[in-house]
C-alpha cells in the first residue's frame, strides 16, 4: 500500500473507530453504520441508526415516517456523531487539493479517497468494533456517497455478505 493511502487509511480509521466507540457506549442495539461522503469526497463523517432510535422515531411521527428513514444517513439522530475526531482527516483531505480542471486527475482523486474510506472501515470491521452491541450479520456497514448512486450498493457488497443486507439492498440499494 502507498504511504499516502496508508496515512489516510489510518486516520480515518482512527477516527471512524473512535466516534463509533463513543456512540455503542450507549449500549443501544445497531443495524446501520456508515461512512459518508459526497460525489466529490470531502472529508466523510459517520452516520449511526439503532432499533431504539427507529423505535424513537415510530413513536413521535409514526411507524410509516420510520420506515421512510430507516436508511437516511441525514435523518439519523446519529449524523456526524463524533465530528470532532475527523479534523485531522479534515486536514489531510484538504491538504490532497482536488484538480477541478483535470477531469481524469479529478476522478482518480475520488476513486483514492472512496478507497481509503472503504480500507479504513474495513480495518476497523476487522477489529469487530461494529459486533459490540449486536451480532455483526445483523448491521449494515457502507461507505456511503451522496447522493446515492450505484457505488453505494457495489462498496456494500464487499462490505457485507448479501444475505445479511438483504434488507437494505430492497428498500435503499440503488442499481
Amino acid at each position: 500500500m502507498d504511504k499516502d493511502l496508508k496515512l489516510l487509511v489510518d486516520e480515518i480509521a482512527r477516527a471512524t473507530e473512535k466516534s463509533f466507540l463513543n456512540l455503542f457506549q450507549n449500549k443501544e442495539i445497531y443495524y446501520y453504520c456508515a461512512l459518508v461522503t459526497t460525489g466529490e469526497a470531502v472529508a466523510p463523517a459517520i452516520s449511526a441508526w439503532s432499533w431504539e432510535a427507529l423505535e424513537n422515531v415510530a413513536k413521535k411521527y409514526s411507524k410509516e415516517d420510520a420506515d421512510l428513514i430507516k436508511w437516511s444517513y441525514a435523518d439519523s439522530p446519529y449524523w456526524n456523531f463524533g465530528c470532532e475526531n475527523f479534523e485531522t482527516v479534515r486536514k489531510l483531505f484538504n491538504e490532497r487539493l482536488l484538480d477541478y480542471t483535470d477531469e481524469m486527475k479529478w476522478f482518480k482523486e475520488i476513486d483514492f479517497r472512496l478507497e481509503a474510506m472503504v480500507l479504513a472501515m474495513e480495518k476497523i470491521d476487522k477489529k469487530e468494533i461494529f459486533a459490540l452491541n449486536q451480532p455483526r450479520s445483523k448491521v449494515y456497514v457502507n461507505v456511503e456517497v451522496m447522493p446515492p448512486d450505484e457505488t453505494n450498493t457495489i462498496r456494500a457488497l464487499r462490505l457485507n455478505k448479501r444475505e445479511n443486507i438483504l434488507d437494505w439492498l430492497n428498500a435503499a440499494a440503488e442499481e
